[in-house]
């Protein structure tokens, strides 16, 4: 077995996660690679005895059967990007803040080896969205896994988003944004904007504006089957795109649309673990003081 590891970095106190991972990978004859930044920030603190190759880019992926991204929902998404479409499964081992997404607790380094081993996990296959645009953006991955928001640049002022639903005329948002969100991403950004909650196997995008400017706009859930495009208007020479944690500026004159990806991402989690306990344990859903 082959075990890619992904992270943006952890802290000098949490590296001894890393090399119980490294111990669990030779107690069980498992080949590790590790993303070649983060493993320029350990690999003297190791002392590990077997070979460990690195990856820097997608396509240094090969033959891999997971992903083990170590870090927050921020560092998962990033994971994504490397997984693409080799229908790789990501395992979020959270040494973040909320993990919502990255649910398993870095004390659960060796449990989760263990259910790998075992195959005593449960596999969510996610949705993705993805981006068509008439200029290059996102650098050849315009898809993500959470949403794609529209959005001004810094403190310039609110722009208008003609949106139009598979050819025909939807709405004007005079907003400071627009976010179409997965199931998976009704959780982050669109629920702060007053979005509601898909289940994760709903097959529907979630439109959210970003303050708008208008009392009587609000959310609306549409078919994933759509094609949601858009035109933007404003008083400076472009705006902001961001497909999850990736951002672009694009200019004023710019044609988007936004549709279903092609292919799926499939997360790892353990089979105690499921979406309406993680909405309880992570977002308090439901929870009342007064009992």
């Amino acid at each position: 077995m082959r075990i890619a590891v992904y992270s943006r970095g952890l802290g000098s106190d949490q590296l001894e996660g890393i090399k119980l991972i490294l111990q669990e990978f030779s107690n069980n004859n498992i080949k590790p690679v590790i993303y070649q930044d983060f493993f320029n920030q350990f690999y003297c603190s190791l002392s590990y005895q077997h070979t460990i190759s690195t990856f820097n880019k997608p396509d240094d992926l090969e033959n891999i059967d997971y992903i083990i991204s170590l870090g927050g929902d921020g560092t998962l998404l990033d994971a994504v990007t490397f997984a693409a479409n080799r229908d790789i499964p990501i395992i979020g081992v959270n040494y973040g803040r909320l993990g919502f997404l990255a649910n398993i607790s870095h004390n659960q380094i060796s449990e989760i080896i263990k259910a790998l081993l075992q195959h005593t996990f449960v596999i969510d296959r996610r949705t993705l969205i993805h981006l068509d645009a008439n200029i290059p953006l996102f650098n050849g991955m315009p898809y993500g896994l959470n949403e794609f928001v529209i959005h001004k640049k810094d403190s310039s002022p609110m722009i208008k988003i003609h949106t139009y639903l598979n050819g025909e005329f939807l709405n004007t948002y005079w907003a400071d944004g627009l976010i179409v969100a997965t199931p998976t991403g009704s959780t982050g950004y669109s629920l702060s904007c007053n979005g509601p909650i898909l289940f994760p196997e709903s097959k529907s995008f979630v439109i959210t504006p970003v303050s708008p400017h208008n009392l009587n706009i609000r959310p609306i859930v549409v078919p994933d089957q759509s094609v949601v495009s858009f035109e933007v208007e404003g008083r400076t020479d472009g705006f902001q795109c961001t497909l999850d944690s990736r951002r672009e500026i694009a200019p004023i004159e710019s044609l988007l649309a936004i549709k279903k990806e092609s292919f799926h991402i499939s997360l790892v989690r353990l089979s105690e673990n499921n979406f309406l306990q993680t909405l309880r344990n992570k977002l308090s859903w439901g929870l009342d003081k007064r009992n």
